[in-house]
């Protein structure tokens, strides 16, 4: 099965970190996700996580690092999860595909119901950067 690439981000808002929520439409339907997307041919992976943030939430960001990819096999497909830590930079936060979002503090983010492939991201995160 072919391994799709697919970028995420960890956007921070302050000490505020987002999450987004699948809409009931959407593969996984209502799982929390770092908000990301599929990369285009010829595109890196920096300018699709800034496109895609842009597509589906309005907003600009800075990213600041890549951290570990996860690749997650799911019933009917396989991606390779790319996530970055970024910072929100401008623009009026606009949900254009999910169906709900929240700025979380770590603890909050502990008790969503991930995406299986967001959370050894999320996990990794939080070990690195502890409550």
């Amino acid at each position: 099965m072919k391994t799709n690439p697919v970028t995420c981000a960890i956007i921070h808002f302050g000490d505020k970190i987002l999450a987004v929520q699948r809409s009931k439409n959407m593969k996984l339907p209502l799982k929390w996700e770092f908000a990301g997307g599929k990369i285009e041919e010829g595109e890196s992976e920096i300018d699709c996580i800034k496109r895609e943030i842009f597509e589906e939430l309005n907003i600009q960001i800075e990213v600041k690092e890549r951290l570990t990819s996860v690749t997650h096999q799911y019933p009917n497909f396989k991606i390779e999860l790319i996530p970055f830590n970024a910072e929100y930079v401008a623009g009026k936060l606009k949900l254009k595909e999910h169906s709900n979002y929240i700025l979380a503090n770590k603890e909050e983010l502990i008790n969503l119901d991930w995406a299986e492939a967001d959370l050894p991201i999320l996990k990794d995160y939080l070990l690195k950067r502890p409550l």
